[in-house]
């Protein structure tokens, strides 16, 4: 008897729809035509009155249309992403209609190499034609179109998925307000095809395949448990595998000396290629890998630039730091073709064990990010939505003295910025001072940041936040991007300030920096008196726990800026009392500055 709890979607029911009929085949990218296409698909939520609120969800390799709820009461097992779909969860079906459907190719519904030929009478096998990626989406279209979808919130997969999230929000850019592709790439890797390759070599070579003609025998049962045994080895890390395995025995104390499976490790192999191969097709693991493998994105179109040229949706690209299947830097390559493009898109990596994995298992994190940009998706940008999944407040702002000099430092700073301008904020914190940029300044705003609360901040404002560390370089923005670039309150952190300085000057036209003054008269006097390294109000920090790393003060700045041949063209420097600059031993009286700088 299925648990069936409140934040499940409950019992429901797998419906089927002829898409193609006979006498109007569709052609495929391969040349070859197909027809009749049958889909697979299950549908939770409910349509709003302006149709506005469709998100539907792509799976994966081993994915089916049941991503969530029983489909009876006596299922053991919810659908694949039950942790992620349901009321209250992160993509919640109280808000939203979901759909998803079984791929083209696939074995749990839709039309695939399973399927009867109508030539024949017989399952096609073999005789399948080949599909690709771009061909599952246009299937996906059409039964949008069928049952009266006229507009996507968003559409969201992992892995494969991710790859069909990828090509709607290129084949159907009006279509699609959101796009959430995690944890997938533009194309694979040699390394990756040769692991598809092998899998399909291993189905293959079983001796019951029989050219694919195995539907009323005994199929390659061993050879798609090794394929999914190949398969599961690049979805784990070794840091999981390691900490999961090791290298205990399963059942005894001793090696065995023979070539049973005695690992802890070999055992849960022969379990998931076991399980498997009762609810899969091996004929439809050939031509879902090889869909996979002809997924090129690059050259397609010439150049990842050119292929997202003309999306426009917003992005949430996310991926696992220990996935090495789809690594995070095949996720920065998509992130930094879109943001090449000056597309809205916002990226996070998310430190998990799990590998390739963690998509499906990560339901926490990629939960709250989920509900997050969702929301944010229908509001306006620069607004804050309440959300109630995670804490969201910016740490050092939660003191009153900090939230004053927040607030000086915000005020000022965008007094000096230009209304319809270009900005990128480096440190952008909870994204505050580029709302306030947005709302009064009609700016055009993006941010870095690498504090995870923070990015979701910004999300939750409706912002395009990337998560990075500035000190790698931001390569993906070309010369005089933005008009101004601000970094408020950072340069003394930096491990290396000139080369992030002279990056952040080739990428924008103005640098607007502030810094606190060590030099300040308080600091002078706790060091000469006390001994100790200075701890005030504006620098509340112990020497243990400073994230401050550099000592600078505003003639070291000065200082700084001739030896780089930078143009000071405004400085600012701020007493603790006013909002107006310190005139009279700036050095000596001001507790920070701000300076606007700038080099041709």
């Amino acid at each position: 008897m299925a648990n069936i709890g409140k934040k499940s979607v409950g019992i429901v029911q797998t419906k089927t729809a002829r898409l193609v009929e006979p006498q109007q085949p569709l052609k495929l990218e391969c040349g070859k035509k197909l027809a009749p296409i049958d889909v697979a698909y299950e549908t939770y939520g409910h349509l709003n009155e302006a149709a506005d609120n469709a998100i539907l969800i792509c799976h994966a390799l081993s994915g089916n249309a049941h991503v969530a709820g029983y489909n009876s009461p006596d299922d053991k097992k919810p659908g694949w992403w039950d942790v992620m779909v349901g009321p209250g969860k992160g993509i919640d079906t109280n808000q939203y209609f979901v759909i998803c459907s079984n791929f083209l190719g696939g074995c749990s519904g839709t039309t695939g190499p399973g399927s009867i030929n109508p030539a024949t009478g017989k399952p096609y096998g073999l005789d399948f034609p080949i599909i690709t990626i771009a061909d599952m989406v246009r299937v996906q279209k059409m039964l949008l179109d069928k049952i009266g979808i006229k507009k996507l919130l968003a559409v969201i997969g992992g892995s494969i998925g991710g790859m069909q999230v990828l090509q709607w929000a290129i084949e159907y850019p009006e279509f699609v307000k959101a796009a959430l592709p995690i944890a997938t790439t533009t194309h694979l890797g040699a390394q990756s095809i040769a692991f598809d390759a092998v899998g399909r070599n291993a189905i293959l070579a079983d001796a019951n395949f029989d050219n694919g003609r195995y539907q009323d025998k005994k199929g390659p049962d061993k050879g798609l448990a090794i394929a999914r045994m190949i398969g599961h080895i690049t979805y784990l890390s070794e840091q999981g595998m390691r900490q999961k395995f090791g290298r205990e025995l399963r059942n005894a104390d001793q090696y065995s000396y023979d070539f049973s499976s005695e690992f802890a490790v070999e055992t849960y192999l022969d379990y998931q290629g076991q399980s498997f191969v009762e609810r899969f097709d091996a004929n439809s693991y050939l031509y879902i890998t090889k869909a996979a493998d002809y997924f090129d994105l690059k050259k397609e179109y010439g150049s990842l630039q050119k292929a997202f040229a003309n999306v426009k949706s917003r992005f949430l690209v996310v991926s696992f730091a220990s996935d090495w299947l789809f690594t995070p830097e095949q996720s920065r390559a998509i992130v930094d073709a879109l943001a090449a493009n000056r597309k809205d898109v916002s990226y996070f990596n998310i430190e998990s064990s799990y590998g390739h994995d963690a998509f499906l298992l990560e339901s926490s994190a990629l939960g709250t990010f989920f509900c997050c940009f969702l929301k944010a998706t229908s509001g306006v940008v620069g607004e804050k939505l309440s959300c109630s999944c995670i804490a969201r407040s910016m740490p050092a702002l939660n003191q009153p003295e900090q939230a004053h000099w927040a607030r000086v430092d915000y005020e000022l700073i965008e007094s000096l910025i230009e209304p319809n301008s270009t900005v990128l904020d480096v440190g952008c914190g909870d994204g505050q001072l580029l709302a306030n940029l947005v709302r009064d300044k009609n700016v055009k705003g993006e941010g870095i940041e690498l504090d995870h609360e923070l990015v979701l901040d910004c999300i939750c404002r409706r912002l395009p936040v990337i998560q990075q560390d500035v000190e790698q370089g931001l390569s993906f923005y070309e010369d005089k991007r933005f008009d101004y670039v601000i970094l408020s309150q950072t340069v003394q952190t930096l491990k290396e300030p000139r080369k992030v300085f002279e990056e952040l000057l080739r990428v924008g036209r103005k640098v607007i920096v502030s810094f606190p003054n060590f030099a300040h008269w308080q600091c002078r006097m706790q060091l000469f008196f006390r001994g100790i390294a200075p701890v005030t109000k504006l620098l509340p920090f112990g020497w243990e726990d400073s994230p401050n790393i550099h000592f600078l003060s505003l003639k070291d700045f000065d200082r700084f800026c001739r030896k780089l041949g930078i143009n000071v063209e405004k400085k600012i420097p701020l007493a603790k009392t006013r909002f107006s600059p310190v005139k009279f031993a700036p050095n000596l009286l001001a507790e920070q500055a701000i300076y606007v700088t700038s080099k041709e």
